[in-house]
């Protein structure tokens, strides 16, 4: 199969598009590039093209079988920095890309969506029925997106939702803007677990090879069991509350203790979400990372690499900080184009 994955130079996207490969698949990438200067180590980028989505033309779709569309602004911090911004680049831009995909003779559309559009669900286990209730402009854009993406299927286009549960593992794009990530960070370079909640809220928990194996299962997956449908990616028995998987941190790194920062206060998303819709689906997909062997992973990584306390909380870690430090150095404008070259906007074959 040959297919298009944007974000490849991002956090998944740069276990995925190997993963895809080693499959058999023929991959081809297009990155914004706002990232590449967020390695961990000296890990080589991709060879795929430097292009915004957002600028893509219909030439670029053609001859791919399908799309996996990972690009965008990735997470709650982001999104509340310039919600326009937000419904721009993660609603209205990946419609777009998926109606250049459809006209351009795409059959598969795969969609990065996120189990934060269920917004404040309680503590009951909800799943893909479920409503969904977004609370933020980053959840908001998700699920506007599944919208305007699932109007768009017909016989010869299938649009399929990934509903991504909270990431974390190792990837030579980490980010420490990831709750778990964070926590082992924390604690191994301050002694510390740091809430900036109560911790009271509910989130699963995926490890970021067990989402790029759900990409490449629902990609090779027959047509009719994945159709205009949503996944939950993840493991029904990886739901924490943050504080408990805080103390879980504590208690698998010697010496690190919990504390709770002054201005913590209640976090109003909490879901608890039932995943087993995709393994019933496609029995041959299995995820294999729990909570304790991601814990161990990301902390022998931060050991192999020397970090240093208060590193993982800016910079090249944390997103959100990356983009203000390019905007205010004139690298980048407010709407997150490169000033100083004019992206290619042709073909990524």
């Amino acid at each position: 199969m040959r297919v298009l994955v944007t974000g490849d130079r991002g956090y998944i996207g740069h276990v995925l598009a190997p993963m895809l490969r080693r499959r058999g698949h023929e991959v081809a990438g297009v990155d914004a590039g706002l990232f590449d200067a967020c390695a961990l180590g000296d890990e080589p980028l991709s060879d795929s093209v430097r292009s915004d989505v957002r600028q893509l033309g219909s030439d670029a779709l053609r001859g791919f079988d399908a799309v996996v569309h990972l690009a965008g602004l990735c997470n709650d911090p982001l999104g509340d920095f310039d919600p326009a911004l937000t419904d721009a680049v993660n609603h209205r831009a990946a419609v777009r890309l998926a109606t250049l995909a459809r006209d351009a003779g795409v059959r598969r559309f795969l969609f990065a969506s996120s189990c934060s559009v269920y917004g404040a669900a309680g503590d009951d286990l909800i799943d893909e029925e479920s409503p969904i209730a977004p609370l933020t402009p980053y959840a908001r854009s998700k699920a506007d997106a599944e919208d305007g993406i699932r109007a768009l299927a017909d016989d010869d286009f299938s649009p399929v939702f990934l509903r991504a549960a909270t990431a974390y593992g190792v990837s030579a794009r980490i980010r420490f803007d990831l709750v778990l990530n964070n926590f082992v960070a924390w604690a191994l370079t301050t002694g510390r677990v740091r809430l900036k909640s109560d911790g009271a809220a509910w989130r699963p928990l995926v490890h970021i090879e067990d989402i790029a194996e759900s990409y490449v299962q629902l990609l090779e997956a027959d047509r009719s069991t994945v159709h205009t449908q949503a996944f939950n990616i993840g493991r029904t028995d990886q739901n924490y509350r943050i504080v408990d998987l805080a103390r879980v941190v504590c208690e698998s790194i010697p010496g690190s203790k919990l504390e709770f920062a002054d201005d913590a206060d209640r976090d109003q998303r909490s879901y608890r979400v039932h995943c087993d819709k995709l393994p019933r689906a496609l029995p041959t997909y299995a995820p294999r990372w729990d909570v304790l062997r991601g814990i161990a992973e990301v902390a022998a990584a931060c050991r192999l690499f020397s970090l240093r306390a208060g590193s993982f909380e800016q910079g090249r870690f944390n997103r959100l900080e990356h983009l203000r430090a390019l905007i205010d150095d004139g690298k980048l404008n407010a709407q997150l184009h490169w000033r100083s070259q004019t992206e290619s906007v042709g073909s990524v074959a």
